[in-house]
């Protein structure tokens, strides 16, 4: 494999991570919150706790402790070059399009929520009061990448990769539909049948800003506009997408009697 060995030595800080951003080192973890049957699950024991403290802690919890955000930007990057590195080497017949496809659907925001739910997170997460967690699959997805972080920069890039490798299902047989997330299938088949390609616009933006509720709607030539509302932009337009995908099915049912061939 191309990834080996650490980026640098376990404990070292690293230099995307402002220490004056970082909590204080080895801060015991709140009462009553154990965290080691989560380490356990991640397969490695902090040497700086506060990590993964700061991993699980959304932005509304208390303005005096620091919140994922940044180690969530570092975990996107870790976790895409963990997949990107897998898919090189396990799928070398594919062109760049369809290795990003297979990364796509193992990065999206839904694969993510999966391994929240599997690994318990919701209620290890801090957030403001009458915060339901479970039911917010952008945090959910989020902390799991602020996790691939915190084990990024406590451990090396080989703690990080053992943790992905052993949560991630690498799919290396051919292509199907559900690897191709539904903002690609609606523009793959917009083509096909010779429309233009959708259109996706910010409708409303309503609530807090660390938790706010936007609505998208895609156009297609020829559909009705079709709209979905969700906690980010990305996971907002990809249910629009998918709605309009099960409209243009329809459409393409009552034209063809139901043929699809």
């Amino acid at each position: 494999m191309a990834i080996r060995h650490s980026l640098w030595p376990p404990g070292r800080q690293h230099y995307l991570t402002d220490q004056s951003d970082m909590p204080e080192p080895n801060r015991p973890e709140p009462k009553g919150v154990n965290l080691a049957p989560l380490e356990a699950a991640l397969g490695h024991v902090f040497q700086d706790r506060s990590l993964l403290q700061m991993a699980l802690t959304h932005s509304s919890a208390s303005a005096a402790v620091k919140s994922y955000e940044r180690l969530e930007f570092l975990g996107d990057r870790v976790l895409g070059l963990v997949l990107a590195n897998e898919y090189f080497h396990q799928c070398p017949r594919d062109d760049e399009g369809q290795l990003s496809l297979r990364l796509h659907a193992l990065a999206r925001q839904s694969s993510l929520v999966e391994i929240a739910r599997v690994l318990d997170l919701a209620p290890l997460i801090s957030t403001q009061p009458g915060m339901d967690v479970e039911q917010n699959e952008s945090i959910l997805a989020d902390v799991v990448e602020s996790l691939i972080a915190a084990l990024f920069l406590d451990a090396g890039l080989d703690a990080a990769k053992s943790f992905i490798l052993a949560n991630w299902q690498f799919q290396t047989g051919p292509i199907g539909t559900r690897e191709k997330d539904a903002k690609s299938r609606l523009q793959e088949i917009a083509m096909e049948r010779g429309l233009a390609l959708p259109v996706y616009r910010l409708v409303e933006k309503t609530g807090p800003d660390h938790a706010p509720q936007m609505v998208y709607e895609v156009q297609v030539a020829g559909m009705p506009v079709i709209a979905a509302t969700a906690g980010n932009r990305k996971a907002a337009e990809q249910e629009a997408a998918s709605l309009m995908l099960t409209q243009l099915d329809k459409s393409y049912d009552k034209q063809t009697g139901g043929n699809h061939d």
